[in-house]
């Protein structure tokens, strides 16, 4: 599998200790594959067992969430809480309610943020969490029971300098804020232990449009490079929740056309160009299906079944919905189509096939660890307002997203070029994330 043995050792002993944990698996495998002139280089990053300690967890947490719904009935979830790697600070991840949450997805997501978390420059580990929970469909008093006897459990495992969750698929500011609450009843303490917080009780400015902002600025900084820009591009995002609304309102302004969204169900099509006042209408007020956007825009197509987006002609793509959308198929569908750049807002949307697709026919592709990391970036920003008792403007949040995404891209460049791997931005990005957690878990001896 690798060339180093080394590596093939650390796989074959995570494939074992792990076999039923296949999105895991993939990200552990896919970050392994960029590390081996790396490890060449610094043959004391093996004889220290770095790579070996990384890919372990340094504590998993896993709890029954006991709640009753409006019927009076008693329901029961399962919570997880991975705290991945504090080598570089206190951890920092989302939670994510979903009925397909199982600790194989939460272990994936926490082992990127790993990585993402180190590619911003600021000092927060890897950390994720969740429940197997589906606020769909539920009344806010159900989401409120769950949310509180959820941080009845987590609240023993979190603070402000230990773990600091944010929200993910399924947690906005609803949850957030029922969280936030059960937190600060339980331990007496008002303090930023979780971000993505109403303005009104420690949010952030900007910290909403952060992911699908700092999404665009990291790929118009890619298409820079490459002598390109949004500017008459036709853009197809997938998704059309907080990342895929706000990429589609960053990619309009940077002079793109977003002509399609997506849910669960299906995708949109609209060749005048996606209403993005009337998306959010639908998923943020109303909270209906995608599909409902024919209500205000007849004249618009939607299909059902997700993958037929990857179908339709595009200059950009922008996958931001959910782990492995892109499949080789529809990754040939879009080079066929004349595709020339893709930029991961989910994370890790594409499989390591579509990803071979795109990087050898050329296209430009940024991976969801330097892509998508504006999200967390602007929440450790979060976590340092809430530390100064103070907050920032819209415009000073926005502008350091912006010069932390552009820094991104560079570093993740220069790494890949420095390792031998010009122009493969997924070696890139995950060389430059694991040498500054390498460096500082060598300083702190065998821990």
């Amino acid at each position: 599998m690798f060339k180093s043995k080394y590596l093939n050792d650390v796989m074959e002993t995570v494939t074992k200790r792990n076999p039923a944990e296949p999105e895991f698996l993939q990200a552990v495998k896919e970050v392994l594959e960029s590390l081996e002139p790396v490890i060449e280089a610094h043959p004391e990053f093996a004889e220290k067992g770095i790579v070996e300690r990384i890919v372990e967890p340094e504590r998993v947490i896993t709890f029954r969430v006991p709640w009753v719904d409006d019927s009076g009935k008693v329901q029961v979830n399962r919570g997880f809480r991975v705290q991945f790697n504090s080598a570089i600070g206190p951890y920092k991840g989302g939670l994510r309610f979903h009925p397909s949450v199982y600790l194989g997805i939460i272990k994936f997501l926490g082992f990127e943020q790993i990585f993402k978390n180190s590619l911003t420059g600021l000092p927060i580990g890897g950390g994720k969490g969740g429940s197997d929970f589906d606020p769909k469909g539920k009344s806010d008093n159900e989401v409120m029971h769950f949310c509180q006897s959820f941080m009845t459990e987590l609240s023993k495992h979190i603070g402000a300098d230990t773990d600091v969750p944010a929200g993910d698929i399924g947690v906005g500011g609803r949850e957030i804020g029922f969280m936030y609450g059960q937190y600060k009843r339980l331990r007496n303490e008002y303090t930023g232990v979780l971000t993505g917080k109403g303005l009104t009780y420690g949010g952030s400015l900007a910290r909403t449009e952060a992911t699908g902002y700092g999404l665009c600025y990291f790929t118009e900084e890619m298409l820079k490079d490459a002598g390109k820009s949004f500017k008459g591009a036709t853009v197809v995002i997938s998704g059309s929740g907080n990342v895929a609304i706000y990429a589609t309102k960053k990619a309009t302004e940077l002079g793109g056309k977003v002509v399609a969204l997506s849910d669960s169900n299906g995708y949109i099509y609209d060749k005048n160009g996606i209403d993005l006042d009337a998306v959010k209408q639908i998923k943020e007020v109303e909270r209906k299906r995608i599909k409902e956007y024919l209500t205000y825009h007849p004249e618009a197509e939607y299909h059902e079944g997700c993958s037929g987006i990857w179908g339709i002609p595009c200059d950009i793509a922008l996958p931001c919905a959910t782990q492995n959308e892109i499949d080789e198929e529809s990754a040939k569908k879009l080079v066929a189509n004349g595709c020339y750049a893709v930029a991961e807002g989910a994370n890790m949307p594409s499989t390591p096939e579509a990803i071979a697709q795109f990087q050898s026919n050329g296209l430009l592709f940024g991976p969801a660890k330097a892509a998508n990391a504006g999200g967390v970036a602007t929440s450790a920003l979060e976590m340092s307002q809430n530390s100064m008792r103070y907050s920032w403007t819209f415009d000073e949040v926005d502008a350091k997203l912006k010069d932390i995404m552009v820094n991104i891209y560079k570093n993740t460049r220069d790494a890949a070029e420095k390792y031998g791997k010009k122009g493969d931005f997924v070696a890139g990005a995950n060389i430059a994330g694991f040498m500054k957690v390498a460096e500082a878990m060598m300083a702190q001896g065998i821990v």
